[in-house]
């Protein structure tokens, strides 16, 4: 038999040094990971202070808020101009509105088939499509919209111009559903497999398993991937801007022109004045969309906790 090797001895400094560095490891490690946390709290915040502070002034001394709240008429260049924001935010609305009647049951529908039905390379190759669906640029959508949508509506409708809000919610559905699909998904594979598995030993269907036990376990997912959908689509500008008719009117159909609070911003912001009241009234309106936008995801953020404490 051979003798074990000796056993090295450390000494009490180099204990200590050992413990030291892993220490100072440790720390930076703590305040890299805090750093990035509170980053994105930070930017949002100078963010938001960079907007209020450009329409600070307007909004604080000379803008009417009954006009602003009660008025359709937007005419910065008017005399006297106006600043009516009415049609502004229904036509965002109504785009978004039409966008989400049109993306969420296709986007769930896919989610569930990707996550429940679908198998092997089938499922993997949705997924991919789903995927470059979602690296097509805004831009894109934009011209798709312009010089096939729009076109088409004109001969199948009848409709003198095919830039109307049901094209730009067309086109909106489209840009939101990959992500709606992506995260609805995931939320469908988060259900553990022993409740599938303990439902089918009751005799369900695969249908069954699907509708009485993995949407249900599923919904707070679903509700954020639907939310987030919403501000995907409350957001965009250059493809509302391009298939909407950019024109500001309060909708009565499906085929009426109207415009978006993004894409009057980015249409308008370049031909202004710095300071001036036309330019501190564009931002005005990105105030008023960031709020919008906040208080959709603390919407969301608000069903996801309410549905979580219940089943706790």
């Amino acid at each position: 038999m051979t003798a074990p090797p000796p056993k090295t001895r450390i000494s009490a400094a180099q204990a200590f040094d050992r413990r030291d560095s892993a220490w100072w490891l440790d720390r930076v490690a703590m305040m890299l990971v805090f750093t990035g946390g509170i980053s994105t709290i930070l930017f949002i915040g100078a963010i938001f202070l960079f907007i209020a502070t450009q329409g600070l002034d307007f909004a604080a001394t000379r803008l009417a808020w009954s006009e602003f709240f009660g008025s359709i008429a937007w005419r910065p260049n008017g005399h006297p101009p106006q600043y009516g924001a009415v049609a502004l935010i229904a036509g965002t609305a109504s785009i978004t509105g039409i966008a989400m009647f049109v993306v969420v049951p296709f986007s769930l529908g896919a989610a569930i088939y990707i996550g429940e039905f679908a198998r092997g390379r089938r499922r993997e190759w949705l997924k991919i499509l789903i995927e470059l669906l979602a690296a097509i640029p805004s831009v894109v959508w934009g011209v798709i919209g312009l010089h096939v949508i729009g076109p088409a509506m004109t001969q199948i409708f009848g409709v003198p111009s095919g830039l109307n809000l049901l094209n730009a919610g067309l086109i909106l559905g489209l840009m939101a559903a990959p992500i709606m699909t992506t995260i609805a998904e995931d939320s469908l594979k988060a259900v553990p497999d022993a409740y599938r598995e303990a439902a089918e030993a009751l005799g369900a269907n695969k249908w069954q398993v699907v509708w009485r036990v993995v949407l249900p376990h599923a919904r707070p997912g679903l509700s954020a991937a639907v939310l987030l959908g919403v501000g995907r689509a409350f957001g965009e500008t250059i493809a509302v801007l391009m298939a909407s008719g950019h024109a500001i009117n309060l909708p009565t159909s499906l085929f009426d022109p109207v415009r978006t609070l993004t894409a009057t911003i980015a249409a308008e912001l370049g031909e202004t004045a710095k300071g001036d009241d036309h330019y501190q009234a564009l931002f005005v309106l990105g105030v008023l969309l960031f709020g919008i936008t906040f208080a959709i995801n603390l919407t969301a953020d608000s069903i996801v906790r309410g549905i979580r404490r219940k089943k706790a």
